[in-house]
C-alpha cells in the first residue's frame, strides 16, 4: 500500500504568483497564468512543476528537464532547453525556498501527531502488529505502523505516520518521524531519524530556511549507532541502504543516498547530497563535503577531508583526501624531513 506521505501540498498557483514571491519579473511570452503544481528536482520534474539549479554540477540534469517552470541565474539562462519557463533571478536558491514556503506551509512547523492529553502515550490511530513490545514512557503517534516482534524501548518517540517494520528495535531516547523503516532495523540509544535537513538560503539579508519536505528511508537490517543523527531530505529522500551498519555519533545529512552494505565509522559527517555506493568503508572522523558522489567498495581512511568524487574500489586518505599510497608517501617525507633536520640541529 503506497504511504500517504507526511506533508500536505496547497496549490495549484497561477505561475505570476509563484514568480512575485521572489520579485521575478516574467519573460515576454510567458504564460503568467501558466498552473504550477509542485516544486521538484530538476530529474523528477513534469511539465505542472517548477524546479531550479544553483549549482553548476546538475547542468546535464538541466539539459533533460521536462519542468514546466525554472529559476535559473542569468549567466545560466541559455542552457535552458525549449518549452521550459524561464524564473531568471540572482538568486535561484532563496526563490526556490519562497517557493516550497508557498506550497508546502507547513513544512516549518511538521506535525509530529502526538497523542492528544486524553489518548495516553500511544494514539488510537495507530496500527500496531500482535507482538509489540512499548516500553514505559514510549509515545507512538497518529497513524504510525509498527511491525510484529519490534521492540520500542523507554522514552522512544514514533511520530506521525511514520513505519516501522518487523523485528526492530528501537533504542530508549531514539526520535523516528518522516521516516519509513525497513525490518530487523536496530536504532540505538539517543538516534534521531528524519528532522530537518541543514537548509538555509544564505544572503545578505540572512539566512531563508528552506523548508525540507523530503523522508527518510532505512531499508532492512540496518544498524545505527548511539545519538547519531539521519536528517530527512529536502525534495528527495535520504536513504540509507540494506545492511548498512552506521556507528555512534555519526550525522548524515539531507538527500544523501547510502548503498548496501556500507559501514561508516563514529564522528562522521557526511554532507548533504552525497552519494555512496555498496560496500562504501568510512573510517571514525572523516568527512565529506556536499554532492559527492564515492564509487562502490571505496573505503576512507579515518579523519580524511574529502573534497572531490572518489572512484569506485580506490583507498583514499588525508585532508584534503588522496589515494592512499599517496598519502602514505608523502607522511614517510615528511617523517625523513623531520629526522634530518632534528640530526642536522
Amino acid at each position: 500500500m503506497e504511504h500517504k506521505g507526511f506533508f500536505v501540498r496547497s496549490g495549484p498557483f497561477p505561475l505570476r504568483e509563484v514568480a512575485a514571491d521572489s520579485a521575478i519579473a516574467l519573460e515576454a511570452g510567458s504564460n503568467p497564468e501558466q498552473a504550477v503544481h509542485d516544486v521538484r528536482p530538476l530529474d523528477k520534474a513534469g511539465p505542472g512543476d517548477v524546479t531550479f539549479i544553483d549549482n553548476k554540477k546538475y547542468r546535464a540534469l538541466l539539459a533533460s528537464t521536462r519542468a514546466g517552470a525554472c529559476f535559473i541565474a542569468p549567466a545560466n539562462r541559455a542552457l535552458l532547453p525549449p518549452g521550459v519557463t524561464a524564473l531568471v533571478t540572482p538568486e535561484p536558491y532563496r526563490a526556490f525556498a519562497r517557493a516550497l514556503a508557498r506550497f508546502y506551509p507547513e513544512a516549518g512547523r511538521p506535525r509530529l501527531g502526538a497523542p492528544s492529553s486524553g489518548d495516553g502515550p500511544i494514539s488510537p490511530s495507530a496500527r500496531i502488529e500482535d507482538g509489540v513490545e512499548i516500553g514505559h514512557g514510549a509515545v507512538i503517534g497518529a497513524e504510525a505502523e509498527i511491525g510484529r516482534g519490534t521492540v520500542i524501548a523507554p522514552g522512544a518517540f514514533i511520530g506521525y505516520r511514520v513505519a516501522i517494520g518487523r523485528d526492530c528495535y528501537i533504542g530508549p531516547g531514539v526520535a523516528v518521524v518522516h521516516a519509513l523503516i525497513g525490518d530487523r532495523v536496530i536504532l540505538h540509544g539517543g538516534v534521531q531519524i528524519g528532522h530537518d535537513g541543514f537548509g538555509f538560503a544564505m544572503g545578505g539579508r540572512g539566512h531563508l530556511k528552506v523548508p525540507q519536505i523530503g523522508r527518510v528511508i532505512v531499508q532492512d537490517n540496518v544498524e545505527i549507532g548511539a545519538n547519531s543523527t539521519v536528517d530527512r531530505g529536502a525534495l528527495a529522500d535520504t536513504v540509507i541502504g540494506e545492511g548498512t551498519k552506521i556507528d555512534n555519533l555519526v550525522q548524515i545529512g539531507h538527500n544523501v543516498v547510502i548503498g548496501r552494505h556500507c559501514v561508516i565509522v563514529g564522528q562522521v559527517g557526511v554532507s548533504g547530497s552525497v552519494e555512496l555506493g555498496d560496500f562504501v568503508v568510512i573510517g571514525g572522523q572523516a568527512g565529506i563535503v556536499g554532492h559527492l558522489k564515492i564509487g562502490t567498495g571505496a573505503q576512507i581512511a579515518g579523519g580524511s577531508g574529502v573534497t572531490h568524487d572518489i572512484p569506485a574500489g580506490q583507498k583514499y586518505g588525508g585532508s584534503p583526501a588522496k589515494p592512499l599510497v599517496d598519502w602514505v608517501r608523502e607522511i614517510a617525507a615528511l617523517k625523513r624531513l623531520a629526522r634530518r633536520q632534528t640530526s642536522g640541529s
